[in-house]
């Protein structure tokens, strides 16, 4: 399955070998999933990480704030910066919209986590 199989993190045994879904230590017989050890390097599947304009780690109903004005097409004004959005989404949006929210006077919309702060 995998090229680099990790050392056991019991024993910090080389001789790991990959049993089905399981990585096995035949020193102390240790078993485990791969995948646990290894998600804090990177996304684990389903265990996205979003952050807002300054980096604060946004989750689901959050309350963010717009940091710049935003142009709405079909709207003759739009978002202004410091509109409180309330209640937000995360998904996996179109274009890197990843925020779904509804904006009291706009309705239901996509946003980018770049234009927005946690409040």
């Amino acid at each position: 399955m995998t090229e680099n199989i990790p050392p056991c993190p019991k024993c910090s045994c080389e001789y790991t070998y990959e049993m089905n879904a399981l990585v096995v230590c035949p020193e102390c017989g240790h078993e485990w999933v791969p995948a646990e050890n290894g998600a804090e390097g990177g996304d684990a599947a389903g265990e996205r990480v979003i952050k807002d304009a300054v980096g604060n780690v946004l989750q689901d109903g959050d309350t963010v704030v717009v940091v710049k004005a935003l142009k709405v097409k079909g709207s003759p004004s739009g978002i202004k910066a410091g509109t409180k959005v309330r209640n937000i989404r995360l998904v996996e949006g179109v274009a890197g919209h990843d925020i779904d929210c509804k904006i009291e006077g706009f309705g239901a919309m996509q946003l980018k986590s770049s234009v927005v702060k946690k409040a």
